[in-house]
């Protein structure tokens, strides 16, 4: 692939992820807002810890007051502001890569970014989900209180992930090392 369609495809790459992290957000809040989106009679819409508490309680999620539904809000992004923290990352990332700055030791930094803000991202999520699952229920009369946790297989998958790039992020931080100085040398 010529050097300028990596250019390009990399300031793609950037403009998506910026827009994958502000449509995540954006989501994660509109479906607390407007919990009939991600009902079966809706869109059917949700994105990790929002849907694992919204699924089974959208009818009673409308009735939420203002300040539950904004609490409900902020312990649900918790874990995605990490998660948006590492496709930030991934982002200038790619913007380096669009310079042509291909084989630097911020570019491995900036990886290594990228896998330690996953594995904060599931670590987060499985620590924020009884604290949600209390704040939602914390309504309902004694009995259908509900404090839930959840260790799913997509966890384990994003932290095998995690880890691996993590890995990668190293190696290619010690060959850049190794590339500098074999510079220097001749």
């Amino acid at each position: 692939m010529p050097s300028s369609r990596l250019a390009q495809l990399s300031q793609r790459m950037a403009a998506v992820t910026l827009l994958l992290i502000v449509v995540m957000l954006a989501l994660n809040a509109a479906l607390w807002f407007f919990p009939v989106i991600a009902g079966k009679d809706g869109w059917g819409l949700g994105f990790a810890l929002t849907d694992r508490q919204l699924t089974d309680i959208v009818d009673k999620a409308a009735l939420f007051p203002w300040w539950q539904t904004t609490g409900a809000v902020v312990l649900s992004s918790i874990p995605l502001l990490a998660l948006a923290f590492g496709l930030g990352n991934l982002r200038q990332l790619f913007r380096s890569y669009a310079r042509g700055e291909y084989f630097s030791s911020e570019s491995a930094k900036r990886l290594g970014k990228v896998g330690r803000a996953v594995a904060i991202w599931v670590l987060l999520d499985f620590l924020c989900e009884p604290l949600l699952s209390v704040w939602v229920t914390m309504n309902e009369p004694v009995g259908q209180r509900l404090l839930t946790l959840s260790v799913t297989a997509p966890s384990f998958v994003a932290l095998f992930l995690a880890a691996c790039i993590s890995i990668i992020a190293r190696i290619l931080w010690q060959a850049s090392e190794v590339d500098s100085e074999n510079r220097t040398f001749v």
